[in-house]
């Protein structure tokens, strides 16, 4: 039996401010420091070591369904500690390995996190689909979380969210959250999704768009009177765009592209970068649904989208990320090696940095 103990590595995470911690066979602990991997001057840890230290967080349903599918995803809250979203999968040689990301138990606002001040207008909408996308560990979640953390200390609203787990649990301030989660309390985010709009809501949070039916369900659900935040895992809005009507067969494109002119509204790409001095910055790229880029989607101009968002940026509140970038290298809050690296459209921004 290994001296290690669960919650003391997750402890780790907290005193180091990491983000994961990752337990893995034939290697020491390592946590995740400002978006770098660091390992834990501890001993290597087996299979079986990791399989003891992991099982004492599950019960027997969750270890049941482990053996079966593989995987496993869930959401644990230590008091003394803090709340993590766990992921339990195997490897090459059948050991158990994990992941732990934290989630903070004070859910930050959106000063907090230094937001564009256009995020407050975004969230006054009483329907449409607003989209927060980027790579995975891009912190999607917890700019959705602030934004519902605004509305909640302003509006009266019913606000229910889909995710697989849970992260952030809000309490009930002026809002009534309806938290589900998915493989519990409901079967899939396209059952929960179609549930939810007999479920009296204002707002829906889905945690991740995964698959036709529940893109197409956010998207009729943002059409017939409802705010509806979701995620993607792209890097641009225009990506965004394409990543939602291609993953409709041919005929139905049309239609899809019809449906999301009328009820997408934003997409905030996001991507966080090594700041200088240590810690990281968010870089948002910011689309706003307008009569311009609405019917550029109903043509299949996608293409066209990113130069009309660089128009009247003053009155519609967009940015570009190359925009965002070099505000960020101006405050010489990133460097310039960090801003290419992360870069999008790489080319535009050596121009404008006149390299």
């Amino acid at each position: 039996m290994s001296s290690l103990n669960i919650k003391a590595l997750l402890k780790n995470v907290v005193a180091y401010k990491a983000s994961d911690l990752h337990l893995v066979g034939r290697s020491e602990p390592q946590i995740r420091i400002d978006g770098k991997l660091v390992p834990l001057d501890m001993e290597h840890l087996s299979g079986t070591v990791i399989e003891e230290l992991c099982y004492t967080l599950i019960t027997d349903k969750q270890k049941k369904k482990l053996e079966e599918e593989k995987e496993l995803d869930f959401a644990i809250m230590f008091p003394d500690i803090g709340r993590f979203r766990a992921n339990y999968y195997y490897t090459i040689n059948g050991d158990l390995a994990a992941s732990f990301r934290i989630i903070p138990i004070e859910i930050p606002s959106l000063d907090d996190l230094s937001a564009p001040i256009v995020f407050k207008e975004l969230i006054k909408r009483e329907k449409g689909l607003i989209l927060v996308t980027g790579p995975t560990g891009s912190g999607k979640s917890t700019t959705l979380a602030a934004l519902l953390n605004e509305i909640n200390l302003f509006e009266h609203r019913h606000i229910i969210t889909i995710e697989d787990p849970v992260e952030f649990i809000h309490s009930n301030k002026k809002c009534l959250f309806s938290h589900r989660n998915v493989g519990e309390d409901t079967k899939s985010f396209a059952r929960a999704l179609k549930f939810s709009l007999r479920q009296d809501p204002d707002i829906i949070l889905v945690g991740e768009m995964r698959d036709q039916e529940t893109i197409s369900t956010a998207i009729t659900a943002a059409e017939t009177g409802h705010l509806v935040l979701g995620t993607l895992h792209t890097n641009s809005a225009v990506q965004t765009i394409n990543r939602i009507v291609d993953s409709f067969d041919g005929p139905e494109q049309v239609q899809v592209r019809n449906m999301l002119a009328t009820s997408l509204y934003a997409v905030v790409s996001q991507s966080l970068l090594p700041k200088v001095g240590g810690g990281r910055v968010a870089i948002h790229e910011i689309m706003i649904n307008n009569a311009a880029i609405a019917n550029l989607i109903r043509e299949n101009k996608i293409h066209q989208i990113y130069s009309q968002m660089q128009l009247n940026q003053q009155k519609t509140g967009m940015v570009t990320q190359t925009q965002a970038m070099m505000k960020h290298l101006k405050a010489n809050l990133i460097t310039k090696e960090d801003a290419i690296r992360y870069s999008t459209q790489p080319q535009e921004l050596l121009n404008n940095m006149g390299i």
